[in-house]
């Protein structure tokens, strides 16, 4: 679809538009040094020439010595501007192929959504990153390469012409007849390396499909399926792409065969006018050297003319295929204009799907301001479409949506953006932190309004909690924040915490003292393994473990030398023995495994080494039948593996190893461990460690509830609590938010639209993934906060909170079939009370 130049300038622009883009000064510096490099090129053979003519052939050492340092000078000056060249060359191409990138993707957002439908994210992606390189690297050498080469071609040329246009003639005869083969076989190459982008387009589309579709892929187990599939279009592939390379090494190896016979016939030519007198000997040096030095321009040349046909087949497929009109204006609103107070009426609307289906058919209703409409009926009724048109998501066929007696397809995009929000059932999470996807919309509305750069648009931190808190969000944002780490010379945030420690400690340790194990130097922690009750403290590099230190000899050593290892051996036998008899023959899911340290998959392992000891001492097992057997005993925690028990020896001489413990990492490696230190900050651990500073005993179901809420307490008495909610604001929600459940992805995607305050809301089964409170706390929310403040329309699946609003629309293949307040429909006996009630009830 052809479109003008200011509705959709970027798909309209050529590929030259990009080489002076910008650049126009870069080229202009570029033009100066192509000049220099060609004049430093030719001096070289002049310089030949006169070296074996007037030097060496009339032993004119001077001579020799001027002229071999002018050609050195000359060569180095040539190569010095060449890396100049390349370099320049470089940034151009770059400069141009981000914006390219940068350009085109601003106006792939702005298409219709109906687009995208037919649109694999793959291939825009590819398209984008792929697609426009070779674009890109064109750009930076459209100026430079032709220029410089052609420019060199010359002066050779006319140098070969000045010493004997005889000898020149018989070898430039050759080139034209290379410039009129080579494009035949590059139309070939281009017609090989059209189909070549198409069939690589459509590869990406179906791998991006497959991926998208993983989970219904393995579910059915249709992996054939889809392997013949990707097969089928892997070989068409490779056939094109041989057929395509083909061509192009054709066209090289035509150039250099054309380039080869330029010396044959200096040879032949060249020799016999020496022969004759007729050329001197340095002159046909000079012509050979330069014949040769011809090659590198025509070359360089000839690779210019494939990169230009490969960069424009790519650029103009590219461009075509996003040469599309954005479906709505997209003009900034102006300062002066009045906000939307959200009055809407809807007159006939009308929505035909571009293949003739009509998904509404004939709605109209009117709401006030502030008024709130439930939408329900049967699945398919039309319910998300008609929020969508009011969205103004899509086009409609006909009839009209007016805000406020504004037609909603006069209004500018950006107007919608600053007056309407939408919250969809399954809200999409944008890779990065919670703060950065709850400003998401606000920073949007700000820039409609008055487009202001997005990192000058600032909002407190008490109005972003408020809104967290509406939505039951805040808890979370809270627990994410204490489990965060603080950065390592935030020496006023450490010391805070510290204190906030010994508060907790003295405020709630009798208290908790039945939910909670405090960290204490004199103390075997029975919740801790013997590993952590050693170490008394953390790992602070996170590629080590604490699994990895039985197989550590240094640690060995040191375990040995504190006499510890030959105890841990004996404590290992034990544990696997009591498994062996207690566990042999129970399955591996029993919950007897959760008693023991032995894994349910190792019981085995067990049983062949009992049997071996039983015959053989222990230094008889082998290297990995020891560290398993040390591993046992490191793992052992009293608190969870209850069917053994730790000896009173061991423990006390458990705890004389931890007090040598720092001396002995300290100088082995001082960087690998931190100790636990009641009035020191814990590097490396979380900021509820830090204030914990203990362990939770298990088997407590309310233990937690009951901690949290003592830590929330002292946070707030300490003015805590807002600087934790602003580390949890920063957690990072993963790939497209894989990280937060889905009731938390929804929260935080209502409350991205609260901060925006817009004038209408419109929610498409927004709560569908919210448990039964969360539904309830966002029902409140809008039964007293947005009643007559902002105008609500609700696609609704949950037909018992629908009583709350001011209106309800029960639509039915794309009809609105009923519509008024819940009293009355209900009273009607309709279709709304079927879908309630069940069964229709006849008419009185």
């Amino acid at each position: 679809m052809k479109q003008d130049q200011a509705a959709s300038p970027i798909t309209e622009k050529s590929l030259f538009y990009w080489v002076f883009k910008d650049n126009l000064k870069l080229q202009i510096i570029l033009l100066v040094i192509i000049i220099v490099v060609v004049f430093a090129r030719v001096i070289p053979l002049e310089m030949q020439k006169r070296i074996i003519n007037d030097s060496i052939a009339l032993q004119n050492i001077k001579g020799l010595f001027l002229y071999c340092a002018i050609y050195i000078i000359a060569i180095t000056l040539a190569s010095g501007l060449k890396l100049a060249i390349n370099y320049l060359q470089a940034v151009i191409g770059e400069r141009a192929i981000t914006t390219m990138r940068k350009e085109l993707y601003q106006h792939i957002l702005t298409l219709p959504l109906g687009f995208f439908r037919t649109t694999q994210p793959g291939m825009v992606v590819a398209s984008l990153m792929t697609e426009l390189s070779t674009a890109g690297t064109f750009a930076g050498m459209a100026f430079a390469v032709p220029v410089t080469n052609i420019l060199t071609l010359l002066a050779f040329a006319g140098y070969l012409l000045w010493l004997n246009p005889k000898l020149a003639g018989a070898t430039l005869i050759i080139y034209p007849i290379a410039v009129f083969v080579i494009p035949i076989l590059q139309k070939k190459t281009n017609e090989a390396n059209k189909k070549r982008v198409d069939l690589s387009r459509t590869t990406s589309n179906q791998i991006a499909e497959s991926i998208s579709a993983i989970n219904e892929i393995q579910i059915h187990g249709a992996y054939n399926q889809e392997g013949r599939k990707f097969n089928f279009l892997a070989e068409q592939l490779q056939k094109i792409r041989i057929r395509w390379s083909l061509f192009r090494f054709g066209i090289k190896t035509t150039n250099n065969y054309f380039v080869g016979l330029g010396p044959f016939v200096i040879f032949i030519f060249g020799g016999y006018l020496v022969m004759h007198g007729q050329l001197a000997l340095g002159a046909m040096v000079a012509f050979l050297s330069a014949q040769e030095k011809l090659f590198d321009p025509w070359k360089e040349l000839i690779d210019f003319y494939q990169t230009y046909q490969d960069a424009s087949v790519g650029y103009t497929r590219t461009m075509s295929y996003f040469d599309a009109l954005p479906e709505f204006s997209l003009e900034p609103v102006e300062t002066a204009s009045e906000p939307l107070i959200g009055r809407l009426e809807v007159n006939n609307l009308i929505y035909d799907t571009p293949d003739g289906h009509r998904l509404l058919n004939g709605i109209s209703f009117a709401l006030a301001a502030g008024e709130h409409l439930a939408v329900v009926g049967y699945s398919g009724g039309g319910k998300s479409t008609l929020i969508q048109a009011i969205g103004k998501m899509f086009n409609y066929t006909s009839g009209n949506i007016q805000i406020d007696g504004h037609e909603l397809s006069t209004l500018p995009k950006k107007e919608i953006t600053r007056s309407i929000g939408y919250i969809s059932q399954s809200p999409f999470i944008f890779t990065g932190s919670i703060e950065e996807n709850l400003l998401y919309a606000y920073i949007a509305a700000m820039e409609a309004v008055a487009a202001p750069p997005a990192d000058e648009i600032k909002i407190d931190l008490d109005r972003m909690i408020l809104v967290l808190q509406q939505v039951g969000l805040f808890v979370d944002v809270i627990r994410f924040g204490l489990d965060s780490l603080i950065a390592p010379d935030d020496e006023e945030i450490a010391e805070k915490l510290i204190a906030i420690r010994q508060r907790f400690r003295e405020k709630f340790g009798e208290k908790l003292a039945d939910y909670v194990e405090f960290y204490n130097q004199d103390n075997y922690h029975m919740n801790s393994s013997v590993a952590e009750n050693i170490i008394f403290g953390s790992i602070t590099n996170k590629t080590a473990d604490y699994n990895l230190l039985p197989e550590n000899p240094r640690f060995r050593s040191f375990l040995q030398q504190v006499d510890l290892l030959e105890p841990l051996f004996s404590l290992g036998i034990e544990l696997a023995g009591q498994a062996v008899d207690i566990l042999a023959g129970v399955g591996a899911v029993d919950l007897f495994f959760q008693k023991s340290p032995v894994p349910a998959d190792r019981l085995e392992e067990c049983e062949t080494i009992l049997a071996r000891l039983k015959k053989n001492p222990f230094s008889s097992l082998s290297p990995q039948n020891q560290t398993f057997i040390l591993s046992l005993a490191l793992n052992f925690t009293p608190s969870i593996h209850t069917m053994s028990r730790l000896p009173h020896t061991l423990k006390e001489t458990i705890l004389s190893a931890r007090k040598v413990f720092p001396e002995w990492y300290q100088a082995i490696a001082p960087d690998l461990f931190t100790s636990y230190c009641e009035t020191c900050y814990i590097p490396g651990e979380s900021i509820l460690n830090n204030i914990f500073f203990g362990r939770t005993r298990p088997g407590l179901s309310q233990a937690q509830d009951i901690i949290n809420q003592s830590i929330m307490h002292l946070l707030v008495e300490e003015d805590f609590l807002e600087k934790i909610a602003a580390f949890g604001l920063q957690f990072q929600v993963g790939t497209m938010g894989d990280r937060l459940s889905g009731g938390q992805r929804q929260k935080l995607a209502i409350a991205r639209v609260l901060l925006k305050q817009p004038k209408i809301i419109l929610m498409d089964e927004a709560t569908s993934a919210l448990d039964n409170k969360s539904q309830a706390r966002i029902q409140r929310l809008m039964t007293s906060l947005w009643k007559r403040k902002r105008t609500v329309i609700a696609a609704v699946h949950r037909l018992d909170t629908i009583d709350s609003y001011d209106k309800v629309a029960v639509m039915k293949a794309g009809k609105l079939v009923e519509f008024g307040t819940y009293n009355e429909l209900i009273d009607q006996k309709g279709i709304l009370h079927e879908l309630i009630y069940g069964r229709k009830q006849p008419s009185p």
